[in-house]
């Protein structure tokens, strides 16, 4: 996808702070933080969304689990946080690249 911007950031081409990167997926902090403590976890492999993928994906989707729980206690947000994905623009998704919100830091509980 030439005009996605999480293929840009994955690829280099386009700045971004990465907290985590390994052969499946990049993580680095939103540029429009919704908490205290808000990364983005982007498969390297452009999926649209979470309804564009298939059984072939399940080992990419358990590893985005297990990645959102590193970033968590990276950002020392291990005793409460969110891992969240919008699927389609009528739950919000803005970019069309599958990915991933870790939040948390709140002081008080989210309402």
């Amino acid at each position: 996808m030439n005009d996605c911007i999480f293929c840009k950031i994955v690829k280099k081409e386009a700045p971004a702070t990465f907290i985590h990167e390994d052969d499946q997926v990049v993580a680095f902090y939103d540029n429009y933080p919704s908490a205290p403590k808000h990364a983005l976890i982007v498969p390297k492999k452009h999926i649209e969304s979470l309804e564009n993928t298939t059984e072939k994906d399940n080992e990419l989707l358990g590893h985005i689990q297990v990645v959102a729980r590193k970033i968590a206690r990276e950002l020392g947000i291990e005793n409460g946080y969110k891992v969240i994905t919008n699927n389609g623009p009528n739950a919000g998704q803005v970019v069309f690249h599958l990915h991933y919100h870790v939040m948390g830091g709140w002081k008080n509980k989210q309402k």
